[in-house]
Parts: structure tokens; C-alpha cells; sequence
């Protein structure tokens, strides 16, 4: 930078050091701190001097030697690992996505890490026993959709973490090997303000658990497994009105010590109440128990809860304030109809299938018209349903035109409007030309490369699109790639798309983060021309074991500054 006397128009003044060193730590946006690192070597270096958190969106695409190099300070870290589609069972268990590696240069680079947020890595139980005895100051770890580790690791976690503010334990693979991982906590431990077990099978004692919450004052979450009791629920809200989150254990059986009066009286305590999950088995008898809380409520998931429509409005005639809701198709179209007429605020809404396998039941095109009717806010849909038709996600469309994020699922494959039997081109194609902030798409059902000329040609936000036996020819995905600029994400299984769709993105697959693609016409002759072209690309094939040595049945394309990996199993060749 020049001085203050400078007459270079193009050249910033100089600002005092400490000043721009406290400007810094106080900006907290990702994106706002990498923009402000790019208008200068100075302001880079402050950037990454006084940055404290780091998000990375694929343990691959970087080095943990290359992160700690470039941020010398950071105290929270959220990593994510597997492709998406690992949820999905496509992903080889033993892919990769080790945590280790990370945490062995963390314990030299970061030793006052505080924070860790892990998204499907592969965790086991000696790396959280490295954790807790490694990191004196940690106090929070959160791991969804993570695999590998079992309650002995969180022994480790609740034995030596002496400062634990969080542990939040979600979807995850836990092999829960028995004993009372809770009692492990010390008793002098009363700094936890989250703990989420929900996904554990195993029953804990409820004399810990219930002397864990009674201690930790500052406790706001709290989501127990379906083991936990109504009785026992009710004791815990006695002992922690203040809660904002709460995940419910069962909500049937009997109250042994106390009547429903008691238990709702216990929630009318509970001001603070924003979100309720869990409602495993729910009774009808106890329903009105939520009552008191139902008002403050703005996410409501019932993603456990097999309700049906009359149960489902007796609980949102209460809750005029939702933002969000997750519920199951066993609510029907009829329950989405008070969806529709009870939550006028409503900006989120997943629609989850309780048997996938049942296509007598569930939910229709009215019932998603029904909701997008009532609720004019909606931004975010994820929605499983048999069938579907063109005119309904037109009206849909209309009704809501904010989505950013329109995840629509047909179940069965192929699936034509089964009103005119033509294909679904026509609702996505209204989606993508009225909704001109969306970021993430999935489609399904019968689609030609009509449909994938539509959101070429109009999706000009897109970051994020999940196909499913789609298409036409190469033709379609030729359309996303050269017409979606702003595509960061590609998801693409049992397609029709081969070598000439996937060259045809060359310049794009270099600017996006990840492309995968299962069951399509890909070639190993194909793959190896994209990863000669760029060189700043990672191509991964997973071969199967009996499969076709030319061709490439799945393929994980990700963006690197790392180069190939060097912990990939035998079965993925990196080209």
C-alpha cells in the first residue's frame, strides 16, 4: 500500500493497525471476510490473522497443513467429508473422509480450539478420545451424518472435555455398545448448553441425565432419545424452563407420577420455546399438553411422529407463528390443507415419506397447492409424494414465486403427470422462469431434455441440482452446463449422460465444488480427458468389483488446491 500522501487514485490510504485489527475481529460473515481479503495484501493479512472460524466444504479440496498455514488463530472448525450421496448407502463405507489427519495437525497448529463441526467424516473412538485429552480449552462438538465411532468415544468427550458447552450427536452411526456414557460428565460440570443424544437407541439413566440438567443453568437444547419417558420429560422441563430447543422422547405411555395437567403445566413454563422435535408414537391424550408452548413455536418437526390429519391441525391451530415444518405423508393432503390454512408465516416445509413403498397413501399435487395457497412466505420445499401433476406446480409456482430452494421427489421413477401422461418438462420449466432467486433444485419424475433447456436457459442462480433417471441424451446435461453460471454443486444418478455431457462443462467444472455421477454412460476414456484438461480437478472413479473396467460407473469430480488424495482405498482410481 502506498502512504496517506499518495496520488495513485487506484491505491488505498493506509489505516492505522489497530484499527483495521479491530474493524477485522468484528466481522463474523464468511463471505463478507473473503471479500474484504481481496482488495488488498494488507487487508489479506488481517483477514487471516484476526480470523477465528473456518468452514470447509470438502476435507478434500484442501490440507489441514494448508488451512492451518493460512489461518494461524482459529478457534471453531466445521469440516464436511462423503459426497451427499453417501446418505444414500452409494458411497463405500471405508471411502475416506478420516478425521485424524485433521486433528493431528490441529493439536500443534490450533491448541486452543474450542469448536469442531463435523459433517459425514469417519470418526472413531481413539480420534475423540485425541480430541478430549489433546484440546484443553474445547467446549463444543457436533457431528451429523458422521460414522465409525461408538458411545465409548463419547466417554472420552465427557471425561476430559472439562469445559463442554455442546455435544450434539445427530443421524449418526453410533454403535451404542451400552453403559452410562452420561455418567461419565463430572459432577462439578455445569457449563453445557446443548446436548442432543436423540439418534442413541440405548436407555440412559435418568437420575444422570436428570442431575446433568438440573446443574447446567445455562442449558438452551435438549433433545433426549425415545427412551426418555413422558414422566421423565416432564421432570426435565421442571428443572429447565429455560430451554429454546426441545427434542421429545416418547409421547405415549403412562404418566406414572403425574396427570396431563401436570405436564402441561410443566410446558407452560417453558416460555422460551422455539423448537420442538421428537414425538415418538404420539398419543392423542397427550397432545394438548403442548399447548402452552404451541404459540412461540417457529419449527415444528414431526419427521418422527406418524400423525395423521386431524392430529397434525389440532397442533397447528396453535402455532400461528411457524417458520418452519417437518412432517411425515402419513398427515396426508388433508393435513397439508391445514397447513395451508393455519400457518400464514411459513417459509419451510418438508414432506418426508414413512414408507417409500406404499404408493396407496401419502401425499398429491393438492395437497402441495394447498400449502403454497395459505402460505405466500414459502422459500424452501422438500416434498416426497407419489404423484404429481404440470398444472399443480405451475399454481404452486405462481403462488409462491420467492423459492430458493424447490426439492420435489416423485418416488416412483419415470413418473408422468398422471392427469395427461406428459411429461414433468412443463412444472420445473414454470419454476425455474418464475423463481429467479433459486439456488437448489431436484427434480424427478419423466423429464426430457426439454426440461433441462428450461433451467439452462432460466435458472441463472442455481448453485445446487439433484437429478434422478432423467432425460433424454448428453443434450440435456449440455443445457445445465453451459447455461447454470452460477452451478457450485451437481448431483446426477441413473441418467442418460455420458462423455460428450460431461466435456461439455469443462470451463463450469472448474469453477464449481463438486459434480457426482452414478448409473450414467460415463467412460474411464472420458473421465481421464477431464482430468487432463484441468488439472485443478480431482477425478475419482469407485470401481465395482465386478464391473466393466472401461467404464465408470460412479464419479466424484471435486475442486482441489490439495492435489489426489493419498489416503484413497484401493478401490477409487484417481485419474
Amino acid at each position: 500500500m502506498t502512504d496517506s500522501g499518495s496520488t495513485d487514485p487506484t491505491r488505498i490510504p493506509s489505516l492505522p493497525e489497530v484499527f483495521l485489527k479491530r474493524t477485522f475481529s468484528l466481522i463474523n460473515s464468511t463471505s463478507d471476510r473473503n471479500s474484504l481479503s481481496l482488495v488488498c495484501k494488507d487487508w489479506y493479512n488481517y483477514e487471516r490473522l484476526t480470523r477465528r472460524h473456518v468452514s470447509i466444504r470438502n476435507c478434500y479440496a484442501v490440507t489441514p497443513e494448508i488451512v492451518a498455514a493460512r489461518f494461524p488463530a482459529i478457534r471453531s472448525v466445521s469440516l464436511k467429508g462423503k459426497p451427499r450421496f453417501s446418505d444414500f448407502n452409494l458411497v463405500p463405507e471405508d471411502w475416506g473422509a478420516d478425521i485424524q489427519p485433521w486433528l493431528s495437525v490441529f493439536v500443534t497448529a490450533y491448541p486452543l480450539l474450542e469448536e469442531l463441526r463435523l459433517k459425514r467424516m469417519s470418526v472413531c473412538d481413539d480420534s475423540l478420545e485425541f480430541l478430549a485429552m489433546n484440546f484443553d480449552a474445547f467446549k463444543a462438538l457436533s457431528m451429523l451424518s458422521c460414522d465409525g465411532f461408538s458411545t465409548i468415544g463419547l466417554e472420552a468427550i465427557a471425561t476430559h472435555c472439562k469445559n463442554l458447552t455442546e455435544l450434539d450427536i445427530q443421524e449418526n452411526g453410533v454403535a451404542d455398545v451400552g453403559g452410562d456414557w452420561l455418567s461419565f460428565f463430572p459432577e462439578n460440570l455445569t457449563s453445557l448448553e446443548v446436548l442432543n443424544f436423540a439418534n442413541l437407541g440405548n436407555e440412559v439413566s435418568f437420575d444422570v441425565l436428570e442431575s446433568l440438567v438440573s446443574r447446567s443453568k445455562s442449558l438452551r437444547v435438549l433433545k433426549v432419545n425415545q427412551k426418555v419417558s413422558l414422566d421423565q420429560l416432564r421432570k426435565l422441563l421442571v428443572l429447565a424452563p429455560q430451554l429454546t430447543e426441545l427434542g421429545t422422547g416418547t409421547f405415549s405411555g403412562d404418566l406414572v407420577s403425574s396427570s396431563v395437567n401436570e405436564l402441561e403445566s410443566a410446558f407452560s413454563k417453558c416460555g422460551n420455546l422455539q423448537t420442538l422435535s421428537g414425538f415418538w408414537d404420539p398419543s392423542l391424550l397427550y397432545i394438548p399438553a403442548l399447548y402452552p408452548v404451541c404459540g412461540g413455536l417457529t419449527f415444528l418437526n414431526l419427521s418422527y411422529s406418524v400423525l395423521g390429519a386431524d392430529e397434525l391441525e389440532q397442533i397447528l391451530t396453535h402455532c400461528k407463528l411457524l417458520t418452519r415444518l417437518w412432517v411425515l405423508d402419513t398427515v396426508g393432503d388433508k393435513g397439508l390443507e391445514a397447513v395451508g390454512s393455519h400457518c400464514p408465516l411459513l417459509e419451510e416445509l418438508r414432506v418426508y415419506p414413512d414408507d417409500p413403498l406404499d404408493q396407496q397413501s401419502g401425499v398429491s399435487e393438492s395437497g402441495l397447492v394447498a400449502v403454497s395457497n395459505g402460505c405466500p412466505k414459502l422459500h424452501y420445499i422438500l416434498y416426497f409424494c407419489q404423484r404429481m401433476t404440470n398444472a399443480a406446480i405451475v399454481a404452486v409456482a405462481q403462488n409462491c414465486p420467492n423459492f430458493t430452494h424447490f426439492r420435489l421427489c416423485i418416488m416412483k421413477p419415470h413418473e408422468p403427470d398422471y392427469l395427461t401422461n406428459e411429461p414433468m418438462d412443463e412444472a420445473f420449466g414454470a419454476i425455474v422462469k418464475t423463481c429467479v432467486n433459486l439456488q437448489r433444485l431436484s427434480v424427478s419424475g419423466l423429464l426430457t431434455d426439454l426440461a433441462f433447456e428450461y433451467i439452462g436457459k432460466y435458472a441463472k442462480n442455481l448453485e445446487t441440482l439433484s437429478v434422478a433417471f432423467a432425460g433424454n441424451s448428453d443434450a440435456g446435461m449440455e443445457y445445465v452446463m453451459r447455461g447454470c453460471p452460477k452451478l457450485k454443486r451437481l448431483e446426477i444418478r441413473d441418467c442418460p449422460f455420458g462423455d460428450s455431457a460431461l466435456l461439455s462443462g469443462l470451463s463450469q467444472c472448474e469453477s464449481m465444488r463438486s459434480l457426482w455421477m452414478s448409473a450414467c454412460n460415463l467412460t474411464m476414456n472420458g473421465c481421464k480427458k477431464l482430468a487432463q484438461e484441468k488439472a485443478m480437478l480431482n477425478v475419482e472413479v469407485i470401481k465395482d468389483e465386478d464391473g466393466d473396467d472401461s467404464l465408470a460407473n460412479k464419479v466424484y469430480v471435486y475442486r482441489t488446491v490439495a492435489g489426489p488424495r493419498k489416503d484413497a482405498p484401493p478401490f477409487v482410481v484417481t485419474l
